[in-house]
């Protein structure tokens, strides 16, 4: 059964990859267009577009962690308990 993280990682991964991919794409369409008016427009979508698809990855990567975490039946963090010395 799929916990939540992993649905998320499912839906956030793909999409990472094709906004970096529609970011390079506008990249190398902003490059053949320089000679004309329109080559600072595609520069920015691409500039936004690649940045999205960054954000979109490191948040799939988070919640693939966590659901790696969920599966294995780990806690997040670990409680270390002091034990003190009787004298």
């Amino acid at each position: 059964m799929a916990n939540k993280h992993y649905q998320r990682w499912l839906l956030k991964m793909p999409l990472g990859f094709l906004f970096v991919a529609a970011g390079i794409a506008a990249i190398i369409y902003s490059v053949y267009k320089r000679p004309d008016g329109e080559w600072m427009i595609w520069g920015g979508v691409s500039i936004g577009a690649f940045i999205i698809g960054l954000l979109f990855l490191g948040s799939a990567y988070i919640h693939k962690v966590k659901s790696d975490l969920i599966k294995r039946g780990r806690p997040r963090y670990k409680i270390i308990e002091e034990e003190e010395d009787e004298d």
